[in-house]
């Protein structure tokens, strides 16, 4: 019997976790990154320059989407990358005119090894959580988003209200977006969800990105099977896996006909309601009650830390 058949013998959690009022917390510190905007504005990409994205994990995930939406707003060339791969610094021909580090602890290895080997080379900016670490000696620029920290290993509202300020930078219109996460929280989650077995995410263009970071949520809160894959890609062999009693999420616009081929399989379809960032809440929600029916410590996940940090 695998830990999913056996969800319902477990007690659901009763007690809100760290992590559930970090969720709940969304639509306020969401307003909180529109109001801070006009005092971080000039440390951020500009635009014309060639930008370079890095991040881990989230943060990766997270790059990868302001990248997408950097590009699509012709803004200039923007690549993402996560960190530990990142082709820039000594040896390596691509070059850039700023790099953008995002991270919660400002403490990932990963990053801080490439911004120590990219110093004087080319401009860098850093987006944390945490001044007081060793980021603040390695980039130029920081904006600090201290009060979108969590004590949760998890990230949720960091990440979210990172890409909101991102996003009003690049000048999308986005005043909206936290009275959509308040329903967001408010929404039920529908009972296919809360019982399937398996979820996939899909996702499109900017979306993609964050239906990577949705996969990874679920997998980190309650060790649950999920997949994620850019939407016209499903249909190209992952959608074999889909049945009755599994789920199929769809964080963007779905393409023509994919729809209907999803529904014929028996799986749940999820199509989007909301804004991408805002879908994004649900599933931070989903995997926390996913968490509960097994019993799992969301906010100490197993195996997980908050940050990574290797050692020499």
């Amino acid at each position: 019997m695998t830990e999913h058949d056996n969800r319902e013998k477990v007690p659901p959690v009763t007690a809100a976790s760290q992590t559930s009022l970090e969720i709940d917390s969304q639509p306020a510190c969401w307003q909180r990154a529109l109001d801070l905007l006009p005092s971080v504005a000039a440390l951020l990409p500009r635009p014309g320059e060639r930008v370079a994205v890095v991040g881990c994990g989230t943060s990766w995930f997270m790059a990868q989407a302001y990248a997408a939406l950097r590009e699509g707003a012709g803004v200039g060339e923007t690549d993402a990358f996560a960190a530990s791969e990142a082709p820039l610094g000594e040896g390596f021909s691509r070059r850039y005119d700023r790099v953008l580090a995002l991270t919660r602890s400002g403490t990932t290895t990963e990053v801080l090894s490439l911004l120590d080997a990219v110093r004087g080379q080319v401009a860098t900016t850093a987006i944390t959580a945490d001044p007081e670490t060793p980021i603040a000696a390695l980039a130029e620029d920081l904006v600090v988003l201290d009060w979108a920290d969590e004590r949760s290993v998890v990230q949720t509202r960091f990440p979210t209200s990172q890409m909101v300020l991102l996003r009003a930078h690049l000048g999308e219109s986005v005043a909206h977006l936290p009275a959509q996460a308040q329903e967001a929280i408010e929404q039920e989650l529908a009972p296919e969800l809360l019982a399937a077995e398996q979820v996939s995410f899909l996702g499109r263009g900017w979306s993609y990105g964050v239906a990577r970071e949705a996969a990874l949520k679920v997998r980190e809160t309650a060790a649950w099977w999920t997949e994620s894959y850019p939407a016209m890609e499903y249909r190209h062999g992952p959608i074999a896996i889909a049945r009755p009693g599994r789920a199929v999420w769809s964080l963007g616009p779905l393409p023509d006909g994919l729809a209907g081929q999803v529904e014929a399989t028996g799986a749940h379809l999820v199509t989007p309601r909301h804004d991408p960032l805002a879908e994004l809440v649900k599933v931070q929600r989903l995997g926390v009650a996913l968490a509960g029916s097994v019993g799992r410590d969301v906010d100490n996940p197993q195996h997980l830390t908050r940050s990574v940090v290797l050692s020499s």
